[in-house]
């Protein structure tokens, strides 16, 4: 690993600090080098706060070394007035010696911008380090500019004999409390979670964040005929929730009714996810809800515990092709799956 992947690396550590406290934003970090030695670093830490290169400005003892300095940042910084002033602006401005980027924002707000307001100013910009993993570590956020639709991630769990269901839908439980202690992980770190009609019904979930620390994520079901009963766990007012349906538009505290056409219902209610600023979900339905996405081809990422238990019969796991790597999660098995083809 070379220097500037060395301290690229370090920006990405901070980056991912502030999953799930940035969303739209993308996840940033910066790191200020000053011979070989750190002197400054930050992250976008929640948002509508100071960019990562404000932070690590901020972070620097010394103003005056920042003329002979590197900076390193996970994405090129942006060159328009948003919810704070350009970050380019303030590179500019503090006269650093170089900036070294991963990857270059598609958003047509900066595209290239930032770059240009940099050597425009005599300042080395060099782009490119570790890009593939700049794009990973940002990936809910690429996909939404490339998409218009939110970074989509399947999650079911699965018996050893490749059922997620008894035959009466019970599901419970099929993964090890390990297991469902990282999925209250992940529930954290995403905009939102979906389930569809039976998974309310049958499981009546809360689908908050228990058994770890963080925000609560936006819940999404789909009611198309408006048959859920409103005395269900979703339905409490504690905690923002949308229901999808074909009937009715109408706001109540926390709980929100969005009516769309029956004709590409999956596809306008991903439309309307990505219009209201959420740029991740977590789909948690059952297999019908589940098998609708996989083929739409509409999933980004899959995650699958599958367990030891056995069923005999029961609602067959969804067909899904993709799989990338395998992990234990005491005693479960994590597969992890990739839509190679929406990369």
């Amino acid at each position: 690993m070379n220097k500037d992947e060395q301290y690229i690396t370090r920006a990405f550590d901070l980056a991912i600090n502030g999953i799930g406290k940035v969303s739209p934003n993308p996840l940033v970090g910066c790191v200020i080098e000053h011979n070989d030695t750190i002197i400054g670093e930050g992250w976008h830490q929640y948002y509508g706060g100071p960019h990562a290169e404000v932070n690590a400005i901020n972070n620097v003892k010394n103003k005056q070394l920042l003329p002979e300095s590197t900076v390193y940042v996970t994405l090129e910084p942006c060159a328009h007035f948003g919810k704070t002033p350009p970050c380019a602006d303030l590179l500019v401005k503090h006269k650093v010696k170089k900036v070294v980027i991963a990857n270059i924002d598609p958003n047509p707000l900066v595209g290239g911008k930032g770059i240009e307001k940099l050597e425009n100013a005599g300042i080395e910009v060099v782009t490119g380090i570790l890009e593939e993993k700049g794009l990973e570590i940002n990936k809910r956020f690429f996909t939404g500019l490339k998409h218009k639709r939110p970074y989509i991630i399947l999650k079911w769990a699965q018996t050893q004999d490749g059922f997620v269901a008894r035959k009466n839908y019970d599901s419970k439980w099929i993964s090890n409390e390990h297991s469902r202690k990282l999925v209250h992980k992940w529930r954290s770190e995403e905009d939102a979670i979906m389930i569809g009609t039976n998974t309310a019904q049958y499981d009546n979930p809360k689908l908050n964040v228990r058994a770890w620390e963080g925000r609560n994520p936006v819940r999404i079901v789909i009611d198309k005929q408006l048959r859920l009963p409103e005395t269900l766990k979703l339905f409490d007012h504690n905690q923002y929730t949308l229901c999808y349906n074909l009937i009715k538009n109408e706001e109540a505290e926390l709980l929100t009714y969005v009516k769309l056409e029956e004709n590409n219902f999956i596809e306008a209610l991903l439309h309307n996810l990505y219009e209201r600023d959420l740029r991740s979900v977590i789909v948690e339905g059952g297999s019908m809800l589940l098998n609708t996405f996989i083929d739409k081809g509409l999933w980004d990422e899959a995650l699958v515990f599958s367990s030891q238990q056995t069923f005999e019969e029961g609602i067959e796991t969804p067909d899904i092709n993709g799989l990338v790597e395998v992990k234990e999660v005491a005693g479960d098995k994590l597969l992890i799956y990739k839509n190679l083809r929406n990369g």
